[in-house]
């Protein structure tokens, strides 16, 4: 039979046995708690959040690879700030504040991921997300924020 894949949206660290894994996984041969043992391992970094997961079964061998994808930049930025959901009316209201090392901190993860070539590009995109989410940086708004970035004001920080 080959290679099986399966792709699912688990909570960080809290994937059962459960739909949608236990039932895909089933019928494969796998030892499913032991595959969502490794889920749950691998994805505890992003606890609460929705992350993408592939595991590649070989249905000969049984044996089982676990990709582990990062959450949308809305999801990580959530997480730094602390909230659950972003602002229904973007712009005008905030519901959060982060600092710039969390924009860093988000950046540096999507970074590996994204086709930017610079650090400093990838944090101006997670700022305009945080705008759609209604979060400050710094206690400014966005578009404050990256204002003072390409004017070079934060550029110490990366370095």
């Amino acid at each position: 039979m080959g290679e099986q894949k399966i792709t699912a949206l688990v909570t960080g660290g809290g994937a059962s046995s459960g739909p949608p894994l236990g039932p895909a996984l089933g019928p494969l041969g796998v030892n499913i708690m032991e595959v969502i043992a490794a889920i749950n391992e691998k994805t505890k970094d992003f606890e609460g959040m929705k992350v993408p997961v592939t595991v590649i079964v070989d249905t000969d061998t049984k044996k089982y690879e676990i990709e582990i994808g990062i959450p949308s930049a809305a999801a990580l930025i959530m997480k730094e700030a602390g909230i659950t959901k972003g602002s229904g009316t973007s712009g005008t209201e905030w519901v959060g504040d982060v600092t710039i090392d969390s924009i860093i901190k988000v950046a540096n993860t999507k970074l590996e991921k994204s086709y930017a070539t610079s650090l400093k590009s990838v944090a101006k995109t997670i700022i305009g997300t945080c705008l759609a989410l209604g979060v400050k940086v710094e206690g400014k708004t966005p578009k404050e924020m990256t204002a003072e970035i390409n004017e070079g004001k934060w550029d110490q920080k990366f370095q």
